[in-house]
């Protein structure tokens, strides 16, 4: 599916006005070019339209679902390292060894991209009730509306903490300077009430693939109030996940085949495709992603670690479907494939929400409320698809550590191991260990500071009220 995006005007929160003209992530040839102000657009329900088109395709962008999130949810984890850390300016590799700095570039581009993403569905939300349009066809646009903005902030307040909070369509980029940073139970008050409202707008069933439905706003709302500790609210929202037809694909190795993209296990996905638009329409994370020397340009970021590697057991059939090992002994992941021969053009659609997410979620929940049996039930759904024995298990601890690792091990290189742990209080403990274990660690120690990333050094630079995380510079 393409997302037109026409040339419009956005104003990224903290930054100077940025124009942007896309076709999905990419920008769209226009014959004449004309430049169509926000004050000139939006006047009808076609370029409404096109405007939610072009909020889906910010999802796109490379500091969103077109890399980054991937990179921030698993390489300061123990599931993924970088190979060789001095690449691409030693982005990946601070994030790998807890060096990262204001200037990073991956903490910049996702701040820049997540905020012109809010933009995007906030002149969205602010311009559709002045729409001539189906009273349905606008619940259910603003439904996916909300939704985009309510995971967007998701993830920039468990990748930064406390961040500025915009609900309202900026049309000065002045209005916003001296606000500073929005404590982040405020953020996490308003992602709530934005997932709420979507459930009650958006439609059960999806009619074009890659568009958000009820269960996708079930599912998120579901695992911020996991996030939240919020256990017995986390399981009203996740148990009407499943009776809207969702379940897990017999074979894993199905789940991430693009031959099966869009398949019964996928609540929500970021869409992409590859020998579209000019080879525009792909993410290059497949050979971000790659080990050095296997494919044109790899980058060897992100890459599995042998540990997680050899975590699987011989019986789990997940360990060849989601992985594989090059003849030099590098893990890489099988999640992401090539699509084409411009290996930049990747039609790996990048999975944001999974039935196996929300079953052992749900197994984790019922767990912390003492229920092992509902907590037995979901978690063995999951190990039995991947071909293992039932836990039987019911001491809360231990079954606590086996939901960790069916995480960890089912999840892995989706971008939940790092926001896994430290939603556990597991961080520092768990990656302080794996690093006095693993050679190339030595000397780096994960502190509380660590645990949120530093605040682009562009943004404290344009607004002073905008302070920096504790522990950067």
């Amino acid at each position: 599916m393409t997302y037109r995006l026409v040339k419009l005007f956005y104003v990224s929160l903290g930054l100077t006005v940025v124009l942007i003209a896309g076709c999905s992530k990419s920008k769209l040839d226009m014959t004449p070019q004309t430049d169509k102000v926000l004050t000139a657009f939006y006047k009808n329900e076609a370029q409404l339209n096109e405007g939610v088109n072009g909020a889906y395709a910010m999802l796109q962008y490379g500091g969103q679902y077109g890399s980054n999130y991937l990179v921030f949810g698993e390489i300061p984890s123990d599931n993924t390292f970088d190979e060789v850390p001095a690449n691409d300016n030693g982005n990946y590799g601070q994030l790998d060894m807890f060096s990262a700095i204001a200037l990073n570039g991956l903490v910049d581009g996702t701040w820049q991209d997540a905020y012109k993403g809010i933009q995007q569905t906030n002149v969205i939300l602010n311009r559709i009730d002045g729409i001539d349009m189906a009273s349905a066809n606008r619940d259910k646009l603003k439904g996916e509306m909300l939704y985009i903005r309510a995971l967007t902030y998701f993830n920039l307040v468990r990748i930064f903490g406390d961040v500025p909070l915009v609900i309202k369509e900026t049309t000065n980029v002045n209005d916003y300077f001296g606000q500073g940073r929005t404590p982040k139970t405020e953020v996490y008050g308003q992602i709530e009430q934005d997932l709420i409202k979507a459930a009650q707008l958006l439609p059960a069933a999806r009619s074009i693939n890659g568009r958000v439905t009820q269960g996708a706003a079930f599912a998120l709302l579901g695992k911020v109030y996991l996030t939240l500790k919020k256990y017995d609210l986390a399981i009203g929202q996740l148990t009407k996940v499943g009776p809207l037809g969702y379940k897990l694909l017999t074979d894993p190795a199905r789940i991430f085949d693009p031959a099966f993209k869009n398949n019964e296990e996928i609540i929500f996905d970021v869409q992409f495709a590859s020998g579209v638009n000019g080879n525009k329409e792909g993410s290059n994370a497949f050979q971000l992603f790659s080990p050095s020397g296997t494919v044109a340009g790899a980058k060897g970021h992100n890459l599995p670690t042998r540990e997680i590697y050899n975590s699987f057991t011989s019986k789990d059939r997940r360990r060849d479907a989601y992985l594989g090992m090059t003849k030099d002994g590098v893990p890489f992941t099988r999640k992401l494939v090539q699509t084409s021969t411009t290996v930049e053009d990747g039609g790996s659609n990048v999975v944001v929400l999974r039935y196996a997410d929300v079953l052992l979620m749900l197994a984790e929940c019922y767990n912390e409320t003492g229920n092992s049996v509902n907590a037995l039930d979901n978690l063995n759904q999951v190990r039995n698809r991947a071909g293992l024995d039932k836990t039987v298990t019911t001491d809360q601890n231990s079954l606590r550590t086996v939901i960790a690792l069916e995480r960890q091990l089912e999840l892995i290189g989706e971008g939940s191991r790092w926001f896994d742990l430290i939603r556990t209080d597991q961080a520092i403990d768990v990656m302080n260990s794996y690093f006095a274990r693993t050679p190339g660690y030595q000397g780096v120690k994960v502190t509380a500071d660590n645990l949120v990333q530093p605040i682009p050094q562009s943004q404290t630079n344009t607004d002073p009220a905008i302070k920096q995380n504790k522990g950067y510079n």
